[in-house]
């Protein structure tokens, strides 16, 4: 394997709480459900504390609010905090001024909580694109220096595969855009950076994958998942499609056993310590 330092990232947010249920949990109903985000996070701490390994959290500004202490712990243990927006709304559904108070606020509540500045933005489902140019103005405006809201793969729901792999310069290199990490073979770019993918496929793809990026590409590689997706035991959600129900329930018992594994293959790190803002790309690192 080569030996780079990649970056860990989890997207905070609740079991109910993801774009596929949307349709099904009214946001004024979340108070309804009961959470698990904060137990399934120090779980995730717990893990990363065991094999060394350091993320960047991204977290909804909901959630952030009804756990402070979760905010404080992450911070306390020497991982990035970065905000995920309030509460999981696409870009793409939200208007501009919309989007504007929401990492606006967002922003807001992590720093109040945690005293330290926030920098890091990632969208709900991947959904800046082509429909929402002005994002990138009004997240430089906001304070944020760089998203990593974008997953080069082609997808029914998000995803765009024709955009840049690696990082990549906005607003004249004023601010930096860091894609989710796809392998290329074939002709094509595919799923390496986590999420369902890593649930559903077996592990030796995943690793595979972000070897080739490792080796071939000389690349870091930027993986990403939710903390709902190591509880097998949260509650069921009804009403949802069988793609959908196959996409959230696979797996989850095995979740744990993976990522272990993972942060054990490979070095990691936190996002913000593998940018070089200044050229909008990529630090190349060694594990010390």
């Amino acid at each position: 394997m080569a030996n780079l330092v990649n970056a860990m990232t989890v997207d905070v947010e609740d079991y109910f709480q993801v774009s596929a249920f949307e349709s099904l949990v009214a946001r004024e109903d979340w108070g309804q459900h009961a959470s698990r985000v904060g137990k399934n996070t120090y779980t995730c701490l717990e893990l990363f504390e065991r094999n060394e390994a350091k993320a960047t959290f991204f977290v909804l500004g909901c959630v952030a609010k009804a756990t402070p202490h979760l905010i404080k712990d992450i911070l306390s243990q020497g991982h990035e905090l970065a905000s995920h927006g309030y509460s999981h709304v696409r870009v793409i559904n939200q208007t501009r001024s919309e989007f504007r108070d929401d990492i606006v606020l967002t922003k807001k509540i992590l720093e109040d909580i945690g005293g330290q500045p926030v920098t890091g933005y990632r969208a709900a489902s991947y959904s800046i694109c082509a429909k929402t140019p002005w994002a990138y103005e009004e997240l430089l405006q906001a304070g944020y220096r760089y998203s990593s809201s974008i997953y080069p793969i082609r997808h029914d729901l998000y995803g765009d595969p024709y955009a840049p792999r690696f990082p990549f310069a906005e607003l004249e290199g004023a601010f930096t855009e860091i894609p989710v990490t796809t392998a290329r073979w074939l002709g094509r770019n595919w799923p390496a950076g986590g999420g369902g993918y890593f649930r559903l496929l077996p592990y030796p793809y995943s690793k595979s994958a972000l070897n080739s990026v490792n080796a071939t590409d000389k690349m870091p590689t930027v993986f990403y998942f939710h903390p709902w997706e190591i509880d097998p035991h949260q509650p069921k959600i009804t009403g949802a499609p069988l793609k959908t129900r196959v996409r959230h329930y696979s797996n989850l018992h095995r979740m744990l056993e993976k990522l272990d594994r993972l942060t054990r293959d490979f070095s990691w790190s936190r996002l913000d310590s593998l940018i070089d803002f200044e050229n909008n790309s990529f630090k190349i690192q060694q594990p010390s």
